[in-house]
């Protein structure tokens, strides 16, 4: 029969470690060209703003549109016809200033 135990397990472990170390000499090889990149604090929050920026414009042409349309039903009596003329309304206003936002912040970026 044959020795059950440690002997293959031993071999197990060896084979393992030898494919690990020859998959960590791949990886340093291959990092050695990249440059090691950080994200500078100042990057992200800036990012963060511009984001919450787009998201605001965005919001507000479809809240002001909405109130203004439920204003205007109100006044006038006219059921939600005007509110939903008005969201509409609101709503495109809102894509068409978070694209102008996006659009004026990727020039800026491509000036720097």
């Amino acid at each position: 029969m044959s020795q059950s135990g440690s002997g293959g397990d031993d071999r197990d472990i060896k084979a393992i470690r030898d494919r690990l170390s020859k998959l960590d000499r791949k990886l340093d090889h291959a990092q050695e060209g990249r440059p090691v990149e950080r994200d500078a604090p100042e990057g992200r929050g800036e990012a963060m703003g511009l984001a919450f920026r787009i998201a605001t414009e965005l919001v507000a042409g479809v809240f002001i549109g909405a109130l203004l349309g439920w204003a205007l039903d109100k006044w006038l009596g006219t059921a939600p016809i005007l509110l939903i003329v008005c969201l509409l309304f609101g709503i495109a206003g809102g894509l068409l200033n978070s694209i102008r936002a996006a659009m004026k912040m990727q020039n800026t970026s491509n000036r720097s």
